[in-house]
């Protein structure tokens, strides 16, 4: 009888439950739960409600055993660096803050003033992002990290929840700019900073590990399957970048949600003055890989500006809005700090227009193509800096994740790139959720032959450049993006 897998895939504005089930040769998915995710303030800052996620994981395995299934595997991710402290009777000490929270804002500079950057670099591989766990927790309150018994990643979290048993998975846990890369460990010198020490952390373990049954008790309040939780890659972008095709010769990935994650899959990692330079970063990945990335601001402005005109429109008819204007009519800077978490995100853009002389964007539809160029743009100016940093050009991008099913955006930037781009599967962190536990219970050889399965299974869209077109606005955008990094006004 053929298993029956459960992804719980948590994002920072949505979460589900997807079914993974091998039929035929071909891994077929199915929604069986959607549910709401989001921060709010409490206690002056901006915090996740974890026991709402814990009651929609709970309601979406209810849904599984109402289909008459009675016994399933479950894994778990999340985005990434947040963390729950836990105190000595295994309870959270306060509710998770959330990276957008503006308690960060000035640690970079203050950690960095005791520890340079290039020493912190050397030593992580992690970029520098000033809501990196290492920062939060240079701004933990101290009194909260004295009665702290365990630091745990919020999927390492979760899991701990439904089973009693702490790990700290290491896909995660490298996103927290504290792992050592040559040690393979929590650094020392980097925790004595933060005032934490590497006995907090549960036991690292690499993907794949066995986590335990789903705790008895919660059979007795939940009508829940027989689970067994198997610590997958734990980081979303992990899990999304194991979803990937992984075709070309030399291919890069984009995992496109609420975050951009753009890079290559690497069997060591690249940390060298090049890779400082750039702010590139060495995230570990499942199975001896290394997630050699930047992050992009992605999505995250298309959801706020759906927000902000009220949800009346869809994406889908946000992007078909879109296709009907003229692209690059301005330039933005995406990765602008600006964009983190504005008052209001569409003014913001036209501010930023605004100042910097250039047309500035009106409607839905101009606002919406203002966005798309410019994610495009930004897009083909990493993937130059990749192919450098590399030494090999980029031949092919796998793009998945919700930005997947945006062709106008993957057409230009295959355009802009000169690459080749393959979209799909749009729900790429459920299957790469999947394929790890697939793998784990021997239903799957291995990751390659997870890939194979990927392409067997879905629709994987492909776009080519379009001769002739775009030529120049590349290269006036750099030109831009280096004025604008200088402070001189265009």
């Amino acid at each position: 009888m053929a298993t029956n897998y459960v992804a719980v895939d948590i994002g920072a504005s949505s979460g589900r439950l997807m079914l993974g089930q091998l039929k035929q040769d071909k891994l077929v998915l199915q929604e069986i739960h959607r549910f709401t995710n989001g921060f709010a303030e409490k206690d002056q800052h901006e915090c996740w409600d974890i026991e709402h996620l814990m009651k929609e994981i709970f309601t979406g395995l209810e849904k599984v055993k109402q289909m008459g299934i009675d016994d399933v595997k479950l894994g778990i991710d999340t985005w990434a660096v947040d963390y729950v402290l836990v105190g000595m009777d295994g309870e959270k000490i306060h509710d998770p803050i959330s990276y957008r929270d503006k308690r960060t804002s000035t640690a970079v500079a203050e950690l960095t003033s005791a520890l340079p950057k290039d020493y912190i670099y050397e030593k992580t591989g992690i970029q520098f992002l000033d809501f990196n766990t290492l920062y939060q927790l240079y701004k933990e309150d101290k009194t909260a990290l004295a009665k702290t018994d365990k630091i745990m990643m919020i999927p390492d979290y979760i899991g701990y929840v439904l089973t009693g048993n702490a790990v700290t998975e290491v896909t995660n846990a490298s996103t927290t700019q504290m792992l050592n890369l040559r040690e393979g460990l929590f650094d020392q010198d980097l925790l004595k900073e933060v005032n934490v020490h590497a006995e907090q952390f549960p036991r690292l373990v690499e993907a794949g590990t066995v986590l335990g049954n789903i705790r008895y008790k919660w059979h007795l309040q939940y009508d829940i399957p027989n689970t067994e939780v198997i610590t997958v890659a734990t980081h979303d972008t992990a899990s999304a970048v194991l979803g990937t095709p992984g075709e070309g010769k030399n291919w890069a990935f984009l995992s496109s949600g609420t975050w951009s994650l753009l890079g290559a899959e690497l069997n060591t990692p690249e940390n060298g003055q090049a890779a400082f330079a750039e702010n590139y970063t060495n995230e570990w990945g499942a199975y001896g890989t290394y997630r050699f990335l930047k992050n992009i601001m992605g999505l995250w402005i298309c959801q706020r500006v759906k927000h902000e005109y009220n949800d009346r429109y869809s994406f889908a008819e946000l992007a078909a809005m879109a296709a009907k204007e003229v692209p690059f009519q301005q330039f933005i800077d995406v990765n602008d700090k600006r964009f983190e978490n504005p008052a209001n995100m569409i003014t913001e853009l036209q501010d930023y227009c605004r100042e910097t002389g250039q047309v500035v964007p009106e409607t839905v539809s101009q606002v919406m193509m203002a966005i798309y160029s410019n994610l495009s743009l930004f897009y083909a100016n990493e993937l130059q800096k990749l192919g450098q940093i590399l030494g090999k050009p980029i031949d092919t991008l796998n793009i998945v994740g919700g930005g997947s099913n945006v062709a106008l955006m993957n057409q230009m930037t295959s355009t802009l790139a000169n690459v080749n781009v393959l979209a799909g599967p749009s729900e790429a962190t459920a299957v790469g959720n999947i394929l790890v536990q697939m793998i784990t219970n021997h239903d799957v050889k291995n990751i390659q032959h997870g890939r194979q399965l990927i392409k067997s299974s879905f629709n994987i869209k492909k776009f080519t450049a379009e001769a002739d077109k775009y030529q120049a606005v590349l290269a006036n955008y750099q030109a831009f993006l280096q004025k604008q990094n200088r402070g001189v006004a265009i």
